[in-house]
C-alpha cells in the first residue's frame, strides 16, 4: 500500500512519455492523498545563437523563454489534470539540464516519475539520457512511464 500523503515530481517535456508520465503521476497523487509537483527544465537552443566573433550570444532572451516556458507547462497541466480535480498541483520551470533540474526538484519527495523517451535494447537508449541518469542518482524512488 502506497504511503499516504507526501510529495510527487514529474518531469515533463513535449514527449509522449512525458504527457503519459503526468497522467499516471496524477492518478498516484490522488491514490496518495499527495501533492504533485510538476517540473519542465529549458536550455538554450543552439540554432538561436549567433556567433559575433567566437562569442555566441542568444538571439531570445531568457527571460521570455522562461515566460514561454512556464505558460506551456501550465497549459499541459490544465490538458491533463481535471479542472474538479482534488490534487494540490505546483509547477517549477527551471533553466538547466533536465536530468539536474528533476535531481534538484527530487530532494525530498516521496517518489520522482519521468517518461521513457528513448527506443532500443540498452538501458540508456531505452530510458533515454536523463531517465537513465535520475534513475542512477535520484535520492527518492523513480518511476519510468512508458507512453
Amino acid at each position: 500500500m502506497a504511503q499516504r500523503g507526501g510529495r510527487i515530481v514529474v518531469g515533463v517535456d513535449d514527449s509522449e512519455g512525458a504527457a503519459a508520465a503526468l497522467e499516471w503521476a496524477v492518478e498516484d497523487a490522488r491514490r496518495r492523498d499527495a501533492a504533485l509537483e510538476v517540473v519542465h527544465a529549458w536550455t538554450f537552443p543552439n540554432l538561436d545563437l549567433v556567433d559575433y566573433g567566437g562569442t555566441r550570444v542568444p538571439m531570445i532572451a531568457p527571460e521570455d523563454i522562461q515566460r514561454a516556458a512556464e505558460a506551456w507547462t501550465r497549459a499541459m497541466v490544465a490538458r491533463t489534470i481535471d479542472s474538479g480535480e482534488v490534487v494540490p498541483v505546483t509547477t517549477t520551470v527551471r533553466r538547466g539540464h533536465p536530468a539536474h533540474v528533476l535531481l534538484d526538484a527530487a530532494e525530498g519527495a516521496d517518489l520522482l516519475v519521468v517518461g521513457s523517451r528513448g527506443h532500443g535494447g540498452f538501458a540508456r537508449m531505452l530510458l533515454g539520457s536523463v531517465g537513465s541518469h535520475v534513475m542512477h542518482h535520484a535520492s527518492c524512488p523513480v518511476v519510468v512511464v512508458r507512453a
